[in-house]
């Protein structure tokens, strides 16, 4: 009995500082102003990271997390996602394609539907970490300029209003005032409880067409963007045929 009272207060323990924690951390949703400041520093942070540059990508390859490995054929939106024993290729835009499993062809459709969303959720995400900052005039999306404390950054609340995997989510870009590049982001997202938990952005990767892609985002704990390459024609990647299965 005494082992369990024990193990009752350090639960309860554990639960408190949790909850005190969680009642330091947790911010409210700013409020900004919507116009043409916000869209002015919305122009200064893609221009910074050379968004159009961005857009003339064929090719991104990466790892994400040391979890999951991705190609993305931007040109025809199809990918290849890869995690423990399954390469997944899917078409983005209807969600249809083909699985393998230690190299054999999922032939089950409720199986191969299962992956199929599985990959679907998994490229969202990644992608999403892997270059936000080309998402922030999506559709449904709102932005407002939210002036700050500091005097070397500006905030550009980005809201997703509807569309994408999770609608509702906001992200705060906290930028250079005088470069534009976004130095960090607060979110407010469904995944994470708590609200504007405060990620970095640094570790720069200039691609081949000339963007800038942050490889490294540090905050209670860090998510690194690695084996990151990108090809500017569909042709010069070289394991292109393995995207033969989705003509």
């Amino acid at each position: 009995m005494k082992i369990l009272k024990w193990i009752f207060i350090v639960l309860l323990a554990i639960g408190l500082i949790g909850y005190i924690g969680y009642l330091i951390i947790d911010e409210d949703l700013p409020q900004g102003e919507k116009g043409a400041k916000a869209e002015q520093l919305a122009d200064k942070m893609l221009s910074a990271v050379n968004d159009s540059a961005w857009n003339e990508l064929a090719v991104v390859e990466w790892d994400f997390a040391s979890k999951h490995h991705l190609v993305w054929d931007k040109d025809r939106h199809w990918a290849k996602v890869s995690w423990e024993n399954y390469d997944v290729f899917i078409r983005l835009d209807s969600k249809t394609g083909v699985a393998f499993a230690k190299g054999k062809k999922i032939e089950r459709d409720e199986i191969l539907n299962s992956l199929l969303e599985e990959a679907y959720a998994i490229w969202a995400n990644d992608s999403f970490w892997l270059n936000p900052i080309t998402k922030i005039r999506d559709s449904g999306t709102e932005r407002q300029y939210v002036p700050q404390k500091e005097n070397d950054v500006e905030g550009l609340l980005v809201s997703y209003k509807s569309g994408g995997v999770t609608p509702g989510d906001s992200y705060l870009w906290l930028v250079d005032k005088e470069t534009g590049m976004p130095e960090f982001v607060k979110m407010w997202v469904q995944i994470i409880p708590v609200g504007g938990v405060k990620f970095s952005w640094e570790n720069w990767h200039t691609t081949t067409a000339g963007a800038k892609i942050s490889q490294t985002h540090k905050s209670i704990f860090t998510v690194e963007i690695t084996e990151l390459e990108t090809w500017t024609q569909l042709e010069d990647y070289p394991e292109l045929d393995e995207f033969k299965v989705l003509e």
